[in-house]
């Protein structure tokens, strides 16, 4: 994996294979009725639905949020998993971007029932495994996806001995620098055994 600093800022990385798993899967969620959905691997197990009533914008995250955690409820009590049993443990939403420029606009309820600020890296790879297993998306081309605060990853996918590459380009600013102090007298500097 790979890390580029681009020359207007962006950084661009090589994000692990991904793959979509299982197409068009059904599960029933109580109070919301069937949801049909994708389950991709993008570095973590997503239940990716392209058909919802939903707005995604930040005026809508309480019914964003008790939506997706509902159906991430419902799949596991479906026992849909990811390879090996693995837990789906992230739900995105996507929807129309905000301007033609955008391919899409997604939501992400990550694990804690928080939810994704940004595109979300591994959410944009699950999403880029997908669409070019529909046929929508060829090596090269790109995916530009915003996330429910308007920020924007560019996307882009290369095939490497017979895996799909994902690489996503984007920005983030520095907000704190820290400096931790262990010191070795302290039984618990490297944390609480357990």
């Amino acid at each position: 994996m790979g890390v580029t600093l681009n020359q207007d800022g962006t950084v661009t990385f090589e994000n692990v294979p991904s793959y979509r798993w299982a197409a068009a899967i059904n599960v029933e969620v109580p109070g919301f009725g069937v949801v049909t959905g994708d389950v991709a691997w993008g570095g973590n197990w997503f239940f990716l639905i392209k058909h919802h009533p939903y707005t995604i914008a930040r005026a809508n995250l309480d019914q964003l949020i008790q939506f997706t955690w509902q159906v991430r409820q419902a799949l596991n009590a479906a026992g849909i998993r990811g390879a090996e049993g693995a837990e789906i443990d992230h739900i995105e939403l996507h929807g129309p971007g905000s301007s033609p420029s955008v391919n899409s606009r997604n939501f992400v309820l990550c694990p804690g029932k928080e939810y994704d600020r940004s595109p979300c890296g591994t959410g944009t790879s699950a999403k880029l495994a997908c669409l070019f297993a529909e046929g929508l998306l060829a090596p090269g081309q790109v995916w530009r996806q915003e996330s429910v605060i308007g920020s924007i990853f560019e996307g882009r996918i290369v095939l490497r001995d017979g895996h799909l590459l994902p690489t996503i380009t984007g920005e983030a600013f520095i907000t704190a620098e820290s400096t931790l102090i262990l010191d070795p007298r302290d039984a618990f500097c490297w944390g609480i055994p357990v």
